[in-house]
């Protein structure tokens, strides 16, 4: 990237008038949305940023930090990437309905679409099937496009209509339908994966293989390069029933044990949220965890803490689904930005020039 013409800052007054009418759009969604929820009878809760672990995703990368105790002791924490650990725990708590506003981070992500701090928005119903959740969350598109008086979802000349029914389509399907690979003949009954199956049938469509390409590799591969193009245009996408190794925090389906309860929602071929049906058992969820904790060791030489008093947390927490929407992405659609800066009232300084 070329820095040598540096743009005006977002604080300049010409910049702030280009932008206010994006950022005078996301509050008003935001108050819209707050009003869905309470109708709902959702509980609006507010999560600590500073956890003992960011979460154990191997691609997640978090901003590590440390309390100093009153006596001068270190002690290790990180700004959470998602307040999923806290609300599971206040469902394990008691509480049946809770919406979440959280401002969250992320290292290693900037770009038109990414920012290393952004707003997510999460929510909860326990007793609930994840379906519920689908719905809810075309419901909420449907409404933020009202809100700011507009009949479509845009990003960069492409356009979903929120209005429309969504389309629901399997992992396993969209990899049949663009990209001609059975994906599912590579993931056994007990959720292990044959990585030797996956990288021939991507050889056998052109696709590319390096040799140090686990499993997770290739099916990311494919999934962004394949099928994430083909997703949300015209209407509402959702992406349904992932593989249970894609899953961590997802129970399997009841359907077929190979697939979790997890779907991704887009429009205009951007992931606009990321939904559950909950997996509550402790065991399973530390097993998984570790695997992803090894994967991030062996790609980047690291691993998170996992949060104990979350996996004691699971033995109380009812069955339960959950959601988190990037709201700075959803924001950007329904008023047409092009940046995510741009719906930010105060972005992050630049960092690495």
């Amino acid at each position: 990237m070329n820095f040598s013409a540096k743009a005006s800052p977002w604080w300049t007054p010409s910049v702030h008038a280009d932008r206010r009418p994006f950022l005078i759009g996301r509050n008003a969604i935001q108050a819209a949305l707050r009003g869905f929820f309470a109708r709902e009878d959702f509980i609006e809760v507010d999560t600590a940023v500073l956890q003992v672990s960011p979460g154990n995703e191997a691609h997640l990368h978090a901003f590590a930090t440390q309390a100093i105790t009153t006596d001068g002791q270190a002690a290790p924490f990180y700004l959470h990437t998602s307040p999923e650990f806290a609300c599971k725990k206040l469902l394990a708590a008691g509480e049946q309905r809770i919406s979440c506003f959280a401002h969250v981070y992320r290292n290693r992500e900037r770009g038109p679409l990414h920012h290393p701090e952004f707003t997510m928005l999460e929510w909860y119903r326990a007793g609930e099937s994840y379906e519920s959740l689908m719905m809810d969350s075309v419901r909420i598109l449907a409404l933020a496009a009202e809100t700011v008086k507009t009949d479509k979802l845009s990003y960069r000349g492409s356009e979903s209509d929120p209005f429309a029914g969504p389309e629901r389509i399997s992992v396993a399907e969209a990899f049949e339908r663009h990209a001609g690979i059975d994906l599912l003949a590579s993931v056994a009954a007990d959720g292990s994966t044959d990585r030797e199956h996956l990288a021939a049938e991507l050889r056998r469509v052109g696709m590319r293989v390096a040799d140090d390409d686990g499993w997770a590799d290739l099916f990311s591969r494919v999934l962004v390069e394949k099928i994430e193009p083909h997703l949300g245009f015209g209407r509402i996408t959702i992406l349904d029933e992932y593989p249970v190794s894609e899953a961590a925090l997802a129970r399997p389906s009841a359907r077929d044990p190979r697939v979790a309860e997890r779907f991704e929602l887009y429009a205009c071929g951007v992931e606009l949220a990321n939904g559950f049906g909950e997996l509550t058992n402790a065991g399973e969820q530390r097993r998984r965890f570790e695997i992803e904790m090894a994967e991030k060791a062996r790609i980047y030489g690291e691993t998170y803490p996992i949060d104990e008093d979350f996996l004691a947390a699971l033995s109380l927490m009812p069955k339960a689904s959950g959601i988190a929407l990037g709201f700075d992405r959803l924001v950007m659609l329904a008023t047409g930005a092009s940046r995510i800066d741009q719906v930010l009232w105060a972005p992050v300084a630049e960092y690495g020039r």
